[in-house]
């Protein structure tokens, strides 16, 4: 996969399910959700969007159907069981308990435990007293949900022929990355794919991270990337060849602006849409390979022109978001900016972003229109809620 508008072929998409049930008022900003959703609407809206990228030719792999088939490995059968029980969390002899009780259930049970997370009532019953479990509310999480396994986005994202394993930096989505590691390690589709990245390096996420163009990568640093990762991206990167320039993009650090892809996406080979705040404060750090084989880092300089200067085009289009500085705000917390493109000029936006994408459309972008008032509650759009597997290469149209 070289860009982020090439042809959609494959993509990673995980269809919310019980783990977003288990968000109540006590526990969801620690879960990273600013709302509770209404499920079942949730899942709903997820079917359509699911729907509508079938409908466009887009082969749909549901995470927690392929978790299901790498968990019929035993050895990610016992990996999975492994970062799932914390005997420091738990104590040894409750989590021993808990070990040998999942290592006796079947995949499809351990993968909707490794997702659904369990509480301590529902633990299995055990011998002998236990003060873990009698000093913790019958509601509270001995193995903990992950409902933010629906934006695919960051945890993995894919750079050439190589997946890159993403280093989450808030406590509630660590684990995910165990899942992942296990999907790509034990899956037939997937157990040959080379890694381009760990998740026990720096921290990075996928919504960071962008395919600009053949050879030209860009990283968002902020709340949720560190220099540091963003650094070992690159060096990694360089080191297989996959790019030739990788620009580190400075965001702030704030709820609003959690990724690069909250701020601006690409729609086209040479257009964004982007926060109209952002348009003239986003600067690059340019980072490229020297000969003896250490770093250049060049900048910092306008975003927009880096960008354009490393992607080879003289101008990048800029389609702002909303009409005004007060719609721009909104449309920007609603994930305005934050498109998945199907092909170059085809993308899947929020409807009630209206007036971005009256703009989208006015530059001659198709936009898939389709519900997103439960699914936003975690603060993600379509490109969030979607981990590109396999695109057609633009330098092949």
């Amino acid at each position: 996969m070289d860009s982020e508008v090439g042809p959609l072929r494959t993509v990673l998409l995980h269809r919310p399910g019980e783990e977003l049930k288990r968000l109540t008022p006590r526990n969801n900003d620690q879960l990273l959700f600013d709302s509770i959703p209404w499920v079942d609407r949730a899942q709903q809206e997820h079917d359509s969007f699911a729907e509508v990228l079938r409908s466009r030719g887009v082969e749909v792999l549901l995470l927690t159907e392929v978790l299901t088939t790498a968990l019929a490995d035993s050895r990610a059968h016992a990996a999975g069981i492994r970062a799932a029980v914390d005997g420091r969390r738990l104590g040894d002899n409750l989590a021993d308990s808990l070990s040998s009780h999942l290592s006796g259930v079947d995949a499809a049970t351990l993968a909707h435990v490794l997702i659904s997370g369990v509480t301590f009532e529902e633990l299995p019953a055990a011998e002998g007293a236990s003060l873990v479990r009698k000093m913790h509310h019958p509601h509270d999480f001995a193995v903990d949900p992950l409902p933010n396994l629906l934006f695919t986005r960051d945890s993995s994202v894919w750079i050439g022929d190589r997946v890159a394993i993403s280093s989450l930096a808030m406590p509630a989505r660590r684990r995910e990355t165990a899942l992942l590691d296990l999907i790509y390690a034990y899956h037939p589709r997937f157990r040959h794919a080379a890694r381009a990245y760990g998740a026990h390096s720096a921290p990075v996420e996928g919504g960071d991270v962008m395919l600009l163009a053949p050879g030209v990568l860009a990283v968002g640093i902020g709340e949720r990337t560190s220099p540091a990762g963003a650094e070992s991206l690159a060096r990694s990167v360089f080191a297989d060849h996959l790019v030739h320039t990788v620009l580190a993009v400075p965001i702030a650090q704030a709820r609003a602006t959690m990724h690069l892809d909250t701020v601006c996406t690409m729609v086209d080979r040479d257009a964004f849409v982007m926060y109209p705040l952002a348009r003239d404060s986003l600067v690059a750090y340019t980072l490229r390979p020297s000969h003896d084989g250490s770093l250049r880092v060049d900048g910092p300089e306008p975003f927009l022109q880096a960008a354009a200067e490393a992607m080879g085009v003289e101008k990048l289009r800029v389609i702002d978001t909303g009409l005004d500085p007060v719609t721009a705000e909104r449309e920007q917390w609603d994930d305005g900016n934050n498109t998945l493109a199907l092909a170059p000029g085809v993308v899947v936006g929020y409807e009630r972003n209206v007036e971005t994408n009256a703009r989208l459309e006015d530059a001659g972008i198709e936009v898939l229109a389709i519900a997103g008032s439960e699914l936003g509650s975690g603060r993600g759009g379509p490109r969030c809620m979607s981990c590109p597997v396999l695109r057609d290469s633009l330098e092949n149209p």
